[in-house]
This record gives structure tokens, C-alpha cells and sequence, in this order.
């Protein structure tokens, strides 16, 4: 067989772009640019610029507290208001002039290191900066790829922990090829005091940190920024190119889309490709560039694939695609409710529930409609949306007997799990229920609420102090979180 002997294949494949040896592209021409910066999900428009350029970079650090989940409050430190930070985007031999400024109102000096910055720490040593206060400095984009950039300020995994990273693309001089639709994502690890989705302002963790024990695993900075509304869109025979960065601290992404292959991966950011890729890696402090075309129309649900990171910790994100169906490609079915759960919609039940709790005003009727929310993503697929269970396998809640008999027992079988025969409403029944103790107190006690106020059912509720008195007086079965 004969070698390929095409200029662009032996330049892609044999000698390379010459890495920063070749990345000094001459000085800056013409006036200076301001970059354009975007929040995630956005990306700036590409440069389409044909020289190297001063391109001036003002980015602002700010220290704020907002929800990490519904009715979960975090103190993050981030780089623009947000996490992730902003994201910048350059062109390869650009001399980059930066300004960092730390909030007057920020508690704690802060710095930046970009990894695409040749230089010691990569600009942490200029950019150490006070509240109220600013630096700069200048660097020139040597290696073209895509970058992550994060505080480096002592101790550097707390201020990381807190949400300070983001993304910086130094486009190649040519570009990056057309696409229909870009997108900006960023994965990180969180550790707070209190357990997963445990109410009110939750602190950070260093033990857990330490341990790389997350409690939260989140794209772009919350549970819920990319699904609902919030969701990212495209339409079909579009081509979405995704840059993906993980900020750790800790764990490496195993980033996947539920019912889609990545036509092109640029592995870790850099400038070759590979092709028809499943699942990517993503390193703590590295990223990814991801493309592909989107045949059919529905719902393709983004995750971190080490599983349990996507369904009990938040890493989930859903793309939205529109378009006519192609039953050639495949057969129908708009959204997967198996893999979606309570994360289809973004229900402000849950945190009005939780703020009415605080204020000792919570109705009846509100936390119903919290634990209807939270039933959809944990006891829907076996018990049905309608509570009618599945005939002879697993058993309906509408009009149970076991279930309005005994308030004390439902709490048990929730938490604590429930295996071998048990009869309702006269049927025998012989599956599985697992253990449900990695919910919080008052999620049980809201679920338990709605499915005894709901398809007939006629209760008084459950309370969170009732569910806490279960789990402190009856032993979890071995395996079951705590």
C-alpha cells in the first residue's frame, strides 16, 4: 500500500504546527482590539483576523453566593460573576495585553494562571491582586489550542474548588473550521459540608476536598444550567462544536452525549483529531474539543459517564435538537424519561418549599408539588407517573393499602428498602425496592407527601422530622448510603 504523499496530510500528521518554536507570527498590527468575552454557555465570535493583533483582556474577579441546586446555596469565587469563567478567545502569535481587577467587595486576594501562557505559573506571579485592586500583564499566544485558566492564589485547590477556572481558545492563524453552532461547557467538583442537595448555605468541605470526595459533580456551575430552559439547542443536519474543559480539582471527566457519536475529538484541546469517539477524557485542568452533525431530532443528555456523577450529582446537561424525523436513522421517541428523571424540567418547587420551610410557612400544597418534582426522578420508572406500578413485577402506590396503612412503614421501605413478598391492596408482589438513604429528610418526607396526596390518595403528610427519627432509630441495610 502507498503512503499518502498530500501536502496537508504529511504537515497534519508528520510535521505538525511546530509548536510554540513557530508560534511567534511577527508583532501586533493595526489598533488594539478589546477581546470579546462570553458567559457559558456562549462562545465569542471567531477572530477571522489575518495578523496578529493586541487584543486587551479586562477580566473581573467577584465572589458571590447563588444557588448550587434548588434551594442550596454556595459562596463561589469567580471570574466574571460566574462560573465558569468567561471565555476568551485569541488568535495564534496575538499579544495579549491582561487586566485582572479583584472586587472591592471580595474577601480574599486572588490570582490567574493561564495554561496557555508561556511564563512562570503562567501569569499567577504578575497577577497576585487585593480586593479593590489591579494588574497586568502581557503575554504573547505562542501554541495555538484550547486552554484552561484558573486562580492559583494559596491555598490554589480551595480557590479552584470555589469556581475559579474557565477557558481561553488561541484559534490557528487560519481558524477553526465552520460550524453551525458553538458551545462552551466546563465541568467541575464540588465539596460542600452538608450531603447532596442537604437545604440552606452550604459551606466548603477541605476534608472532602482532600479525599476527593465530591458532593457535587456540575457543568457549568450548577445543577440545572443546562437542562430545561436553560437547555442547549440546535436543529437538525446542524454541526455543534462543544469546547469542553474540566476545572477539577480533582476528577477526571468522562464526558459523553447520550445518543450521539463525536465525529471529531481534538484530544486534551490539541490540534489533531480523532474520529468517532464515544466517550472523551478530560482531565482535571485540561479540555477537549468536540464536533459532530445532528441527524434526528430529541433530546441528547450531556454526562460525566462515571455514572453515578450524572444521576446522584448533578453532572447532566441535555441538547435540544428540532427538526423533521429521519425513521431511517431512527425510529421516534422524542425524550428518554429514564435517563432525564426530575432534571427534564427545572422545578422551582423544591426551593420554594425549602424558603417556606425557613420562614415556618409551608403549605400542604407546596410540598406536594416539591415532592411530585423529586418523585418524577427517583420513583417514576418503576411506580409510573401515575402510581399504577407495573402489574405483577412492581406495585402501585394509587390507593395503596400498604402504603396509607402505616406512615412509620412507608418511611422505613423509602429509606431503608424493601425486598422479598409484600401484598398490596390484596396482590402479592416479590421485587426489589433499594434503599433510598442518599436522599435528605426532607426529600423523603416530600415525596412520601405527594404519593399520599395524589391519584386518590387522601394523607396528612409526612414531615422531614419524621423521617429523621426513622433513620436515627433503624439501621441502614449493608451497601446503602448513610
Amino acid at each position: 500500500m502507498a503512503a499518502c504523499t498530500c501536502p496537508a496530510k504529511k504537515n497534519a500528521d508528520t510535521e505538525g504546527t511546530g509548536g510554540s518554536a513557530k508560534g511567534d507570527l511577527g508583532g501586533p498590527k493595526g489598533k488594539p482590539v478589546d477581546a470579546e468575552l462570553t458567559y457559558a454557555p456562549l462562545v465569542p465570535r471567531p477572530t477571522k483576523r489575518k495578523a496578529p493583533a493586541r487584543v486587551v483582556v479586562h477580566l473581573e474577579v467577584r465572589e458571590v453566593t447563588k444557588p448550587i441546586t434548588a434551594g442550596v446555596d454556595y459562596t463561589f469565587w469567580t471570574f466574571g460573576g460566574h462560573v465558569p469563567g468567561r471565555f476568551i478567545r485569541v488568535r495564534q502569535g496575538d499579544t495579549v495585553e491582561f487586566h485582572l481587577q479583584n472586587h472591592p467587595s471580595s474577601k480574599m486576594p486572588h490570582n490567574i494562571d493561564l495554561h496557555a501562557v508561556t511564563g512562570p505559573g503562567g501569569g499567577a506571579a504578575s497577577t497576585f491582586t487585593a480586593p479593590g485592586h489591579e494588574s497586568q500583564f502581557t503575554f504573547k499566544a505562542l501554541n495555538q489550542g484550547l486552554f484552561v485558566y484558573h486562580c492559583a492564589t494559596a491555598p490554589v485547590g480551595m480557590h479552584i474548588a470555589n469556581g475559579m477556572y474557565g477557558l481561553i481558545l488561541v484559534e490557528p492563524p487560519q481558524g477553526l473550521p465552520p460550524v453551525d453552532r458553538e458551545y462552551y461547557i466546563m465541568q467541575g467538583d464540588f465539596y460542600t459540608v452538608g450531603k447532596y442537595r442537604e437545604k440552606g448555605l452550604q459551606p466548603f468541605d477541605m476534608q472532602k476536598a482532600i479525599e476527593e470526595n465530591a458532593t457535587y459533580v456540575l457543568f457549568n456551575g450548577s445543577e440545572g444550567a443546562l437542562v430545561g430552559d436553560n437547555a442547549l439547542t440546535a436543529k437538525v443536519g446542524e454541526t455543534v462544536r462543544l469546547f469542553i474543559g474540566n476545572g477539577g480539582p480533582n476528577l477526571v471527566s468522562s464526558f459523553h452525549v447520550i445518543g450521539e457519536i463525536f465525529d471529531k475529538v481534538y484530544t486534551e484541546g490539541g490540534t489533531h483529531f480523532q474520529e468517532n469517539v464515544q466517550t472523551t477524557l478530560v482531565p482535571a485542568g485540561g479540555a477537549t474539543i468536540v464536533e459532530f452533525k445532528v441527524e434526528v431530532p430529541g433530546t441528547a443528555i450531556l454526562v460525566d459517564h462515571s455514572i453515578f456523577r450524572a444521576f446522584n450529582k448533578g453532572a447532566l446537561g441535555m441538547l435540544k435538537v428540532e427538526g423533521p424525523e429521519d425513521k431511517k436513522i431512527y425510529s421516534g421517541k422524542e425524550v428518554d424519561s429514564v435517563y432525564l428523571g426530575d432534571k427534564a424540567v427545572r422545578s422551582p418547587a423544591v426551593a420554594t418549599a425549602t424558603r417556606e420551610v425557613k420562614q415556618g410557612l409551608v403549605s400542604l400544597p407546596d410540598r406536594i408539588a416539591a415532592g411530585k418534582a423529586l418523585f418524577a426522578g427517583t420513583c417514576s420508572t418503576c411506580h409510573q407517573p401515575t402510581g399504577q406500578g407495573l402489574p405483577n413485577v412492581f406495585p402501585p402506590l394509587a390507593k395503596s393499602d400498604y402504603l396509607m396503612k402505616d406512615k412509620t412503614r412507608a418511611i422505613v421501605t423509602v429509606l431503608n428498602g424493601l425486598s422479598g413478598p409484600v401484598t398490596v391492596n390484596g396482590k402479592e408482589y416479590n421485587s426489589v425496592m433499594p434503599p433510598m438513604s442518599q436522599l435528605n429528610d426532607d426529600e423523603i418526607a416530600y415525596i412520601l407527601t405527594y404519593v399520599m396526596n395524589a391519584w386518590g390518595n387522601k394523607g396528612e403528610g409526612v414531615t422531614a422530622a419524621e423521617v429523621k427519627k426513622v433513620r436515627e432509630t433503624t439501621a441502614r441495610p449493608p451497601g446503602a448510603a448513610s
